[in-house]
């Protein structure tokens, strides 16, 4: 049975981080780029961090029917995940790992709720994680405004996925992501 491995959390509380150590873990796993309408940032790869689409060529995608989930996270900006990336990893035979917002993870878990562990990713409180957001340094004021309130919102999800991950000491939390893959990968 092909498998999914969900991560979620607020933007900031080290879904990314612990995703990536994963990846370098287990080569049976593989990553899902999701799809984005957002502006690329300098560090990012298209194809490889995400799709970086056009709205107008995102929309049309939406229309056709090609994504398995996707929404408008922050106004203009679309994310998603596209149908055909979802088959290109099966048929390599990979276990795919995603880093998505939630309403995406609940998507995707409501749709393979039997092939998918879905985990949220817990900042250790809220103050830690706007802190967290600011060092990125990555946001405008006005776009790191949007992305605390909508952290406070998707916060309320914990109790809504098969596991919570506190992302407090980064060590004690990727063993425990390790051992979280381990068990779910022996089923």
């Amino acid at each position: 049975m092909s498998k999914l491995v969900i991560f979620t959390a607020p933007s900031g509380a080290g879904k990314t981080t612990i995703v990536r150590h994963l990846l370098d873990q287990y080569d049976q796993l593989a990553f899902s780029v999701s799809a984005t309408t957002r502006q690329r940032r300098p560090h990012e790869t298209d194809g490889a961090d995400y799709y970086f689409l056009t709205r107008e060529d995102f929309e049309a995608r939406v229309a056709a029917g090609e994504f398995l989930e996707w929404e408008e996270v922050y106004e203009g900006q679309y994310y998603g995940t596209l149908r055909s990336e979802i088959d290109r990893l099966w048929e390599l035979g990979k276990c795919i790992i995603f880093d998505i917002e939630v309403k995406g993870a609940t998507n995707i878990k409501n749709t393979y709720p039997d092939q998918s562990l879905a985990v949220f990713v817990k900042p250790p409180s809220p103050t830690v994680l706007i802190e967290r957001l600011r060092a990125r340094q990555t946001e405008t004021e006005a776009s790191l405004q949007k992305r605390i309130r909508r952290a406070s919102e998707e916060l309320t999800y914990e109790n809504s996925f098969d596991a919570v991950l506190l992302n407090d000491v980064l060590e004690d939390t990727l063993r425990n992501a390790e051992q979280l893959i381990e068990t779910y990968l022996q089923d």
